[in-house]
């Protein structure tokens, strides 16, 4: 089973792209984030608590998955939803923090003493090469200068938060962890509320429909598999799957809400796909 997690990974984190563009429809981005980490965060912890396990640590280690959840659900998802509020296009963002891969593999050899091969350089290019033409960037159309930064304040966020979670080494068991994290994504996102936004939620049925995807799928699934490969793992192998993620929300997209699905994107999915396989293969 464990051998299928990182395609379990990409199908569950890809498709958190078609659920968010959904809920953002019927609620504003910081409220939304904020109302699912709040259940999120109880979800873990009862769950915890149903499997026995400490909710109470250590000061130390209850503040290192807070900020990780600060990184992640909170300048990252916060980041990218908000760039997408101030009218900057997904795919512009997409390609932005599917820079990740790259910085983290710049930075992961000298931190974590991780040698990077020509091989993982070769699948990491390819990679990029794919997702860049599945968006098919267009960038002679004006983009919000706010909308840049604050997608490349997204990046960093999850470059970092991914290092971050690699140096912490797992010293809670990962039920509480990321209960924790969600806590601190859901106490983030509450206070970029009171700075940016009047908050809304109409609980219509696409709105219900799409955070329940994101609870159980998302925050309960592809979360918890991201902290199980990276804690399991190379850091830089783990990272190169988020090239994938792309190509296959186009796919989703197209399937599930129409969206159109041309030959560049077919041609840019299996290129991702080979730099993928040269950069993780043993």
């Amino acid at each position: 089973m464990i051998k299928f997690f990182p395609l379990f990974f990409i199908l569950l984190w890809s498709s958190a792209f078609i659920s968010g563009k959904v809920i953002v429809e019927d609620a504003s981005p910081f409220a939304a984030l904020s109302f699912r980490f709040a259940l999120v965060t109880l979800g873990f912890f009862l769950y915890s608590l149903f499997k026995k396990e400490k909710i109470i640590a250590p000061f130390k280690y209850l503040f290192e998955s807070f900020s990780t959840g600060v990184l992640f659900h909170g300048i990252y998802l916060g980041g990218c939803w908000y760039a997408f509020s101030i009218g900057m296009p997904a795919a512009i963002v997409a390609l932005i923090v599917t820079l990740q891969p790259i910085l983290t593999n710049i930075l992961s050899g000298p931190l974590f003493n991780e040698k990077i091969t020509w091989k993982q350089w070769l699948g990491i290019s390819l990679g990029f090469l794919g997702s860049l033409l599945v968006l098919g960037i267009d960038f002679e159309n004006e983009l919000p200068l706010e909308g840049i930064l604050i997608s490349i304040v997204a990046l960093a966020a999850i470059t970092i938060g991914t290092l971050w979670q690699k140096k912490l080494g797992g010293k809670l068991s990962l039920s509480v962890s990321n209960g924790y994290q969600a806590f601190g994504g859901c106490v983030f996102n509450l206070i970029l509320i009171y700075f940016f936004e009047d908050p809304f939620i109409n609980f219509t049925t696409s709105f219900v429909l799409g955070m329940t995807h994101q609870i159980l799928l998302v925050s309960f699934g592809a979360f918890t598999i991201l902290m199980f490969l990276i804690k399991a793992g190379s850091v830089s192998k783990t990272t190169t799957l988020f090239f994938l993620v792309p190509p296959t929300s186009a796919i989703m997209a197209y399937i599930f809400i129409n969206e159109s699905l041309t030959t560049i994107d077919l041609i840019g999915l299996f290129i991702a796909t080979l730099g993928v396989y040269i950069a993780t293969r043993k």
